[in-house]
């Protein structure tokens, strides 16, 4: 993941999936890692579910996640601006 840590949180950069639940979106973060033997860059994904208060997010925004307390039983993450809007 590619991710920062501000304080003890951290946040990502990830791009909404789905958005079909209520209060909650599914995100997907992309990283860029490189094979441990043969040294070709791959693209590994990640998918999240974030907490999204106000129903605001789309498929395909661009949106910063930070990681918080469980807010379920699969949900960690919370939505906290987002960064671009989908076409």
């Amino acid at each position: 993941m590619s991710t920062t840590r501000t304080g003890q949180q951290r946040t990502a950069l990830a791009t909404v999936v789905s958005d079909k639940m209520d209060k909650t979106v599914v995100v997907e973060i992309e990283r860029r890692t490189r094979h441990p033997l043969y040294g070709k860059v791959l693209l590994r994904s990640t998918k999240l579910k974030a907490h999204d208060e106000d129903n605001d997010c789309r498929i395909g925004d661009q949106v910063e996640v930070t990681e918080c307390r469980p807010l379920s039983k699969t949900k960690h993450w919370r939505v906290s601006r987002i960064v671009a809007r989908a076409e």
